[in-house]
């Protein structure tokens, strides 16, 4: 089942990972047998160590208290927040933090453990192969009580010091930033963050989750961000092209934008090509957009292609009509292109021959005469660029050409920038090395 069929609808692929807390940590104190000659060594080392007597007389019977065999934390509550503002130096800080938020998991209060994980984080006493472990801790305390923006301090503090487990690798962490951004509603943050992670693993040679496009593609899409939106399509057909994930492509384009017939066919003819039609209605678009009167071949072999494929019945009878006018209309067709092309190669020819001759050359798989003539068309007053530079490119993609189309394509603006950056995605994939078909070769087998 594809994710962008021809109506909208929504989809979840938001990651779920486990929370890591629940289990006590352990903080190193001193403890009063010590503390004072400590404190006043630490304090004379300028370190911020030691524990002043304010600290000492709060945390020490509170600690003994909450030591006691069955111990009920919960009356204890108010004393344990008492104890952050006199924790000042980097020992308080670590050992209140300790007690804080081991309390806080007894309790199942997620603002006490945040409030004793952020204190053993800033006393910097924290052993430096579990740094990375306490920021995710952190990060999953904020995360779950929506402060989005602290989470993601917290975050990346856990994937600057590697933290990892066996269930949760870097990839996991970089994916989980990115639905930080998602979950605070700043979408095209997360979706650059997104962007930049899948091109840094790229960049290092690793694989990329196909679920970070999609979930990019995704999030693009229901939320209708442009350009970003069409940047993930590219990125996810490169690297996963799919008939189906091409489908998937080419609908979210038709879906976000109101193609009139020429820009519909250009789309639909980058269907047909990467084996994307599927649906009737696919067929039927296809065939209103050619128009069996103006492109009578094409428009028959994507008929006879849609009966091959049992898409369409024999039966219909709209598909029926438009069959026999484009057989009525093929002898003749053919027999034009000479005086076609006579007239449009003429110093004096009018924009609408040279145009309708690059169409015609087109819908017959000619490719080096369309590009003549889409070329000859572009120097033309009243032209429309946006339809001629689109169509230069796909010839040239038929050619082979594809640096050319590539240059081609990415000049057009506008309404058919989405068609033009999806045909240059064709035109990367059949440039690389595993390429072994052309849009040639599919047309060469259909004519």
């Amino acid at each position: 089942m594809t994710l962008f069929n021809v109506r909208k609808r929504s989809s979840n692929l938001a990651l779920a990972i486990a929370l890591a807390t629940g289990s006590a940590v352990i903080a190193t104190a001193v403890y009063p047998a010590e503390a004072q000659a400590q404190r006043k060594k630490k304090d004379k080392e300028g370190d911020g160590g030691g524990y002043s007597d304010e600290f000492r007389a709060a945390y020490q019977p509170l600690n003994e208290a909450l030591q006691a065999e069955g111990a009920d934390v919960a009356p204890y509550k108010s004393q344990l927040e008492g104890l952050v503002p006199l924790s000042n130096t980097n020992d308080e800080k670590i050992a209140a933090g300790g007690l804080i938020f081991n309390s806080g998991i007894k309790l199942s209060d997620r603002p006490l453990q945040l409030q004793g994980m952020e204190l053993m984080l800033a006393s910097g006493k924290v052993p430096a192969e579990q740094v990375g472990r306490y920021n995710f801790i952190a990060y999953q305390l904020s995360n779950a009580m929506e402060d989005f923006g602290k989470a993601r301090t917290y975050l990346q503090g856990a994937i600057d010091n590697n933290f990892a487990t066996a269930d949760i690798s870097d990839a996991d962490l970089q994916i989980a930033m990115a639905e930080n951004f998602f979950a605070a509603g700043q979408n095209v943050e997360g979706l650059s963050f997104l962007e930049q992670a899948i091109a840094a693993r790229a960049g290092q040679g690793l694989d990329v989750p196909e679920q970070w496009y999609r979930r990019g593609l995704t999030v693009a899409y229901n939320e209708e961000i442009v350009p970003q939106v069409y940047d993930f399509a590219t990125l996810w057909i490169a690297e996963f092209p799919s008939s189906d994930n091409w489908r998937d492509a080419i609908n979210l384009t038709r879906n976000l934008n109101s193609y009139e017939a020429p820009q519909m066919l250009d789309l639909l003819r980058l269907s047909r090509t990467v084996d994307a039609l599927k649906d009737k209605q696919d067929y039927i678009y296809y065939v209103e957009s050619a128009d069996p009167r103006r492109l009578p071949k094409e428009v028959k072999d994507v008929i006879e292609e849609a009966y091959s494929a049992d898409a369409v019945s024999r039966d219909d009878i709209f598909v029926a009509d438009a069959l026999t006018t484009a057989n009525g209309r093929i002898a003749t067709d053919r027999a034009d292109l000479p005086a076609l092309e006579t007239d449009a190669d003429a110093a004096g020819a009018q924009l609408r021959t040279v145009t309708a001759a690059a169409d015609a050359f087109y819908s017959y798989g000619e490719y080096a005469k369309a590009a003549k003539f889409y070329e000859k068309a572009l120097t033309m007053p009243g032209v429309d660029n946006g339809e001629a530079l689109t169509r230069l490119g796909m010839a040239q993609v038929g050619l082979g050409q594809y640096d050319a189309a590539r240059t081609t394509l990415a000049k057009v603006e506008g309404l058919r920038a989405p068609i033009a950056q999806l045909w240059i995605a064709y035109a990367d994939q059949m440039s690389a090395p595993s390429a072994t078909a052309s849009i040639g070769e599919v047309a060469d087998a259909t004519n």
